[in-house]
């Protein structure tokens, strides 16, 4: 074997390489190759931690097998959204497995594990970790963790969302324009809320974390 080839395989890889991995923060900063891939940065600010105000989600710190799956979901039209669907449509592949493991990699919010077993007051936190099981409505905690820090890729975190955002999901549910959950279970749960109690729970939810919480 002649080892002097290796070291300028090792410069072709190196020149190879780059030219086709994606490099994240351009395409969170300046968008994606595609023109219609706009910059991420524009709704989802500076370090992915969302503009509450507008209803734009916190990125940072979500799985990122649970970011792939909603660009997909935009992009097949399981999840509606005007402003996400061209952009999620637009982004390679490579692009989209960048910028989404560079958003896991950053830090969510620090989040209270309230579990449970904790006491409840008002609606929302009821509903948040009791359910309404005479309505078959779990409790949110069961499934997205104490406190709503959110468990693997199927379960987001909901502690540090606005209460914007958290409401417009629910209501998507509630009107068939978000159907991209397993089974129907977030379809089953948001259409036996009422208005009251979707503002409720996710308020609670909000409520937690400075960085959710819209005042």
């Amino acid at each position: 074997m002649n080892i002097a080839r290796w070291p300028l395989t090792g410069v072709l890889l190196a020149a190879f390489l780059p030219a086709h991995a994606a490099d994240s923060m351009v395409v969170y900063t300046k968008g994606g190759a595609n023109p219609a891939a706009m910059a991420c940065i524009t709704c989802h600010g500076a370090e992915g931690e969302g503009m509450a105000a507008a209803g734009f989600p916190r990125l940072a710190g979500l799985s990122a097998g649970y970011m792939r799956k909603q660009l997909a979901d935009f992009a097949s039209g399981a999840r509606a959204n005007p402003i996400m669907q061209p952009i999620a449509a637009a982004l390679s592949a490579e692009e989209a497995d960048a910028v989404t493991a560079m958003l896991a990699d950053k830090p969510g919010p620090e989040v209270e594990r309230i579990g449970r077993t904790a006491a409840v007051e008002g609606p929302g936190e009821t509903l948040a970790l009791r359910g309404a099981w005479a309505r078959n409505i779990p409790e949110c905690v069961a499934c997205h963790g104490p406190g709503g820090v959110g468990v693997g890729d199927a379960f987001p975190p909901l502690a540090g969302q606005s209460a914007q955002y958290l409401t417009a999901q629910l209501n998507a549910w509630r009107q068939g324009t978000r159907k991209n959950d397993p089974n129907d279970l977030m379809g089953h749960i948001a259409r036996s809320l009422t208005d009251d109690e979707v503002k409720a729970v996710s308020a609670y939810f909000a409520g937690l974390t400075d960085q959710g919480a819209a005042r």
